[in-house]
């Protein structure tokens, strides 16, 4: 029995997954009885580092880790996100249209635990939008504002926000800390086999460099190779594609036009004929690249679309100066995402088209619900992995539906936009929502798990940024509503006033850092 407990876990693979894996497994040691943790990566495979967006819950995780908010920023070219926009989603309209745009902030709606606000905007929706109406971090994203001032303390704000970071970059600063801090041993090898003893389950992995390297529990960050869980186990990919078109993104970092130039606060996503492309700001240049689907566009057709919209954006930038990298993926996840003692996170355990940024944060949220239920003995693994697979496929399944409501929604008319309308590509659990919300609108009893990855309040800025209103009867609107509309015009006012903007915010703790908490 003693030879069973839990006393090394290796992880296999670096990049964010394998070393947000390693961060948060070793600064919780208490959740894991000390065991030794050992990091096998491959040391050819490198971080595509297209830019990443994180959502708010990375604050904690790097406060947990040990990572001042100061050095992530100065080291991973980190900048302030405090949400989405979206651009010419709504019809064909030009994308130049200033109207034609809509926000899904980081912040919640007003008054958003103790009263559903939405159905009293429905009378005003000519004079201010959803987003602008309840949140007022609707009006720091338009006027490029950050989240905070240097008066904050690390990972303290105003707004809530999140970041785009290099993910490279983010690696490389999470390995140090992780190496130097936390005792994580790292090796550089490849796995050339995998072991299993008599009941299947993998007792080690025979590396090029240093030999067999035993352990109890594997967490397979390997990426879309699935080193363990996919070549050894050979776990299946549910696919997707038939709700979620896109497979293909070309993508490319764009230089400033000159140290003045705004840092979007927000990543940008703007409708393509068969696609999107995402705009995202770090401190030095600009992430940009075009999501598709092979089935509807080539690959040098999303080229030109991605050129194009760079020289809206930025008329003098020289495109032929720029490197163009050109990115597949099977979008869909694992049927098991824990199998006898290996764990997949991150892409190897499942990948969805980047809208709405959920591939680090399903990282962190696999990492939570394991150390939350970590076992101290194999023979707790069977009932454990059920539970752990039970939470991410819910999760997972949540994910598509909600980015699946952002396509639907749609009005736009190509063959693109128009399939993703067909009725038999859309999860019946949210038709059967979009039919409720006809009538009602979204709220807390719709998803009330303890950890949603969407909450109401999510779908509400979806539903009405795109215009998706319900057959709702015209509500008075008493003092106390009022209230609560103009307390947010004020806030709003109030941060336009006082908070700096993403890049002076930036250059601030670039020379002076933020207080520590």
């Amino acid at each position: 029995m003693a030879t069973s407990a839990i006393n090394h876990i290796i992880i296999i693979g670096g990049g964010s997954a394998g070393w947000l894996s390693a961060g948060l497994i070793a600064a919780q040691g208490h959740l894991t009885h000390n065991a030794k943790v050992t990091l096998i990566e491959s040391p050819e495979v490198a971080t595509l580092g297209v830019g990443e967006g994180t959502w708010p819950t990375m604050r904690k995780t790097l406060k947990t880790i040990g990572i001042s908010e100061t050095q992530f920023i100065r080291e991973c070219d980190a900048s302030f996100k405090q949400g989405s926009r979206f651009d010419g989603w709504c019809d064909d309209k030009s994308n130049d249209d200033s109207n034609d745009y809509y926000y899904h902030p980081f912040s919640l709606p007003v008054a958003y635990q103790s009263l559903n606000i939405a159905p009293y905007w429905f009378a005003q929706q000519q004079a201010v939008s959803f987003s602008h109406a309840v949140a007022s971090q609707s009006y720091f994203c338009d006027h490029h504002k950050a989240p905070k001032t240097h008066l904050h303390s690390d990972y303290q704000a105003q707004a809530n926000y999140g970041y785009h970071l290099d993910a490279g970059k983010f690696a490389q600063l999470l390995m140090r800390h992780c190496v130097t801090k936390l005792n994580v041993n790292h090796l550089l090898s490849h796995v050339d086999e995998v072991i299993n003893d008599e009941e299947g389950y993998i007792s080690g992995v025979k590396t090029r460099d240093h030999g067999l390297i035993t352990g109890d529990l594997f967490i397979d960050c390997s990426g879309h190779h699935g080193r363990l869980i996919d070549k050894h186990y050979q776990v299946p990919l549910e696919s997707q594609q038939h709700i979620l078109f896109n497979n293909r993104a070309v993508a490319v970092q764009v230089p400033y036009a000159n140290s003045k130039q705004a840092i979007l606060s927000y990543t940008k996503a703007t409708a393509q004929d068969s696609g999107w492309i995402w705009d995202i700001g770090l401190q030095t240049r600009r992430g940009v690249g075009m999501v598709y689907s092979s089935e509807y566009e080539t690959n040098q057709g999303a080229k030109d679309k991605l050129l194009s919209y760079l020289k809206t954006t930025q008329s003098e930038l020289d495109v032929s100066q720029l490197t163009i990298r050109e990115l597949s993926f099977q979008p869909g996840y694992r049927t098991q995402f824990w199998h006898k003692n290996c764990i997949a996170i991150g892409m190897s355990a499942g990948f969805i088209e980047p809208l709405e940024a959920s591939a680090l944060v399903m990282v962190e949220l696999g990492l939570n619900t394991l150390l939350a239920n970590f076992p101290t003995h194999r023979n707790a693994m069977p009932q454990l992995s059920k539970r752990f697979d039970q939470q991410c496929h819910y999760r997972w399944q949540h994910i598509i539906e909600f980015l699946k409501l952002h396509y639907v929604l749609s009005k736009r008319s190509s063959d693109y936009w128009q399939a993703h309308r067909d009725t038999s590509t859309i999860p019946q659990t949210l038709l059967d929502n979009l039919a409720l919300w006809q009538y009602q609108s979204p709220w807390l009893n719709d998803f009330d798990r303890a950890q949603e990855v969407f909450s109401a309040a999510s779908y509400q800025f979806i539903l009405y940024g795109m215009k998706h209103l319900p057959a709702f009867p015209k509500m008075n609107m008493p003092a106390s509503i009022i209230e609560h509309f103009t307390n947010n015009q004020q806030a709003a006012k109030q941060g336009l006033a006082n908070l700096p903007t993403n890049r002076q915010l930036l250059e601030h703790i670039q020379k002076f850092g933020l207080q520590p908490i």
